[in-house]
């Protein structure tokens, strides 16, 4: 590959850590910069491994910088990141005979319609007002890990925040810790995924750690942007970041008619 390509791709990598970090999507940056500037020949495989590498170590760093800062509840994150692990596995194997384009118009849907409700309410995710506990919530975890899992395994981007979007909105938390534990549940399937790709020997290893050194550093960096700035800070990323992935799904779902 040439080094200008390299370069572009490790600017994009440090991008979508810092992107990542703070509210997830990341992968709107990172997978189609691969996509464009790896080889036309490039198996499929190789371009979602090299990316898994870059990605889960992003993600191990953005979390270990929200753990030293945010106080998780760990029973909560390790029931989402239960889900999270069975999910990914199942959406691995599910995404094999249910074509992607059933899911793009049914995410879509629920972009818009949390997109619109953060909003109009800009009070949401501001404080932490969990609305469950006991069995109820960590019922509910595990339902958020299995079906974003699900979600990860299939199709994959966005898929952190989705994480901050159902833990906001159907749990009750404060943008920060949603954002703290959806890096916990994301780095689960990312682990997930990454050995998978490991095993089946399709990674290009070179690229993908010079993306992660990258993607590390803008994970630390927005990590600590995201502690300093606090809910509201997260709030405005958070509707950027929908905004752009809503974009590029109903530009996904109009090029399947064109």
């Amino acid at each position: 590959m040439p080094e200008h390509v390299i370069a572009l791709l490790i600017l994009a990598a440090l991008l979508a850590g810092w992107v990542d970090a703070v509210v997830g999507g990341g992968g709107l940056i990172q997978l189609p910069g691969l996509l464009l500037g790896m080889p036309s020949d490039t198996p499929v495989a190789s371009v979602a491994g090299t990316n898994k590498v870059s990605s889960f170590a992003g993600t191990l760093s953005a979390a270990g910088a929200y753990l030293r800062s945010v106080r998780v509840h760990w029973a909560s994150a390790l029931a989402v990141m239960a889900g999270s692990c069975l999910g990914s596995s199942a959406g691995a194997h599910l995404v094999q005979y249910l074509p992607r384009r059933w899911f793009i118009p049914i995410v879509l849907v629920v972009l818009i319609g949390v997109g619109i409700l953060t909003w109009r309410r800009p009070s949401i995710g501001l404080e932490s007002r969990v609305r469950h506990r006991g069995r109820g919530l960590y019922l509910r975890l595990v339902g958020i890990g299995l079906a974003i899992g699900c979600y990860d395994g299939a199709i994959g981007p966005g898929t952190g925040t989705f994480f901050v979007i159902a833990l906001v909105g159907l749990i009750g938390y404060g943008f920060l810790e949603a954002s703290a534990m959806a890096k916990l549940a994301n780095l689960t399937t990312n682990a997930a995924a990454l050995v998978v790709f490991w095993v089946d020997g399709v990674i290009w290893w070179r690229l993908g750690l010079m993306m992660a050194a990258a993607n590390v550093v803008g994970g630390v960096v927005g990590a600590r942007m995201a502690v300093r700035g606090g809910n509201r800070f997260v709030r405005r990323v958070f509707l950027v970041v929908v905004a752009g992935l809503t974009i590029k799904l109903g530009w996904d779902l109009v090029s399947q008619w064109i």
